[in-house]
């Protein structure tokens, strides 16, 4: 099977598609806040799984990360706002250290085509 990079730079590639499946990098977002972080990142979601051939529907696993668990209510208003309620993906959250200080929730994506 081919693999397709999306966007590939020096460190890592935007997306990744291998078969009928698509891996995206972490996704962070600005802004001060969590919301604001949120839609910022899972647009993001939206423009990747678009350029892949896909769309949140077809989201199989997402792996949320937060800096503080204290926002898990304000992601998840966030999260239960822009999901397909028809189409509910598996997730996981967990409280993390993220890549700078500034950010606050991350997204990794798994998807089908």
């Amino acid at each position: 099977m081919s693999i397709q990079r999306i966007e590939p730079a020096a460190r890592m590639s935007g997306a990744v598609v291998h078969g009928n499946t698509v891996y995206l990098a972490g996704q962070v977002g600005e802004g001060e806040s969590v919301t604001d972080q949120c839609k910022d990142a899972l647009a993001e979601v939206d423009r990747l799984l678009a350029v892949a051939g896909s769309n949140k529907s077809k989201i199989l696993q997402t792996i949320i990360y937060l800096s503080d668990m204290a926002s898990f209510g304000e992601m998840n208003a966030v999260w239960e706002a822009w999901i397909d309620p028809a189409n509910p993906p598996a997730r996981a959250t967990s409280e993390a250290k993220l890549a700078a200080p500034k950010y606050k929730v991350e997204f990794i994506v798994t998807a089908a085509i």
